[in-house]
């Protein structure tokens, strides 16, 4: 199972703390088109999951993963960073340790 950083867990809560948004609100991750024949995922936020998506909850954080990300980030831990202009940047890594 995708495991989360405390960094991406932060990022999530604070992309979904503002009060007028859904409480089931979360970072949804799923398969996009390839791209030069790599394969892509797409990140953004959801309302809810989709149909079939895979729950991952971590300290108030929530991540839904489509069927082809579940299988593509089994292995895997997602980490986030702001940058000085407040982009929020989302990086795919693989578990240590």
């Amino acid at each position: 199972m995708l495991a989360l950083t405390a960094n991406a867990v932060s990022v999530i809560r604070s992309l979904v703390e503002e009060p007028e948004l859904p409480r089931a609100i979360g970072l949804r991750i799923a398969a996009a088109a390839p791209t030069n024949g790599a394969s892509a995922l797409s990140v953004e936020l959801a309302a809810r999951p989709g149909p079939g998506d895979q729950v991952i909850e971590a300290e108030g954080a929530r991540v839904f993963l489509d069927p082809t990300a579940v299988a593509a980030l089994e292995d895997k831990a997602l980490d986030a960073h702001v940058g000085n202009q407040g982009q929020v940047s989302f990086e795919i890594r693989d578990r240590s340790g």
